[in-house]
């Protein structure tokens, strides 16, 4: 069984789908993505569409990032709209060829609501953004989890490695201090998305333009 780790996709649905074509995650992969999939680049309508199809062949866990919980606001209070589309918002609702929420699909709405705030296994955790290093993850506030930016984290008592995205690595080079590894690598910037094999340490990126290269954590 892979474990795979997705970065940050804002709306990059052909870098996505491309890393797709290259590892042919299958069903006894687990693909945890971390967040981030709608606003900024050209085609969250197109990201969703291929994570709703991508739930059905493999086991797929979609964190929350701080760009869904926008999303998801700004449909329940009006007066939260300027913020989101001053973030990027403005480019989601272009993907879906619409100016207002009721043109989205039910099953789209299901699916970002259906996200979750952090997963973990017997060697690491999975949150969007980061952690205090001495709370447990359910104790974690949502300041942390979806809106902390890297930095210099310290290790996590649980003794876990963490592995986020949400700062992103304008470098196109996943950050690895050991402890955490932070894999936004800036896709809807002109940068790459990357997908880590957690087990292994190695990880593919993908572009826009279809291109794909891999590495391994340092």
């Amino acid at each position: 069984m892979r474990i795979f780790a997705i970065g940050d996709v804002h709306g990059c649905s052909v870098a996505l789908r491309r890393l797709d074509t290259e590892l042919r995650f299958r069903s006894s992969d687990t693909v945890i993505m971390l967040g981030d999939y709608v606003d900024r680049g050209p085609d969250s309508k197109g990201v969703i569409d291929y994570l709703l199809e991508l739930q059905s062949r493999c086991q797929l866990i979609s964190l929350r990032g701080n760009h869904e919980i926008m999303m998801l606001r700004a449909r329940e209070d009006r007066s939260a709209l300027p913020e989101w589309l001053g973030c990027g918002g403005d480019a989601t609702l272009d993907s879906y060829q619409c100016q207002t929420f009721t043109d989205i699909p039910d099953s789209h709405w299901q699916f970002l609501s259906s996200t979750v705030s952090y997963h973990e296994n017997q060697s690491d955790f999975f949150v969007h953004a980061n952690a205090y290093p001495d709370y447990d993850l359910a104790d974690q506030p949502d300041y942390m989890l979806f809106w902390e930016f890297f930095g210099d984290p310290s290790p996590h008592h649980s003794g876990r490695r963490m592995i986020c995205g949400h700062t992103s690595q304008k470098s196109g080079v996943p950050r690895d201090v050991g402890h955490a590894v932070c894999i936004d690598t800036h896709a809807f910037g002109g940068g790459w998305l990357t997908c880590l094999e957690t087990r292994t340490g190695l990880y593919w990126q993908s572009n826009q333009q279809g291109q794909i290269r891999n590495n391994q954590l340092r």
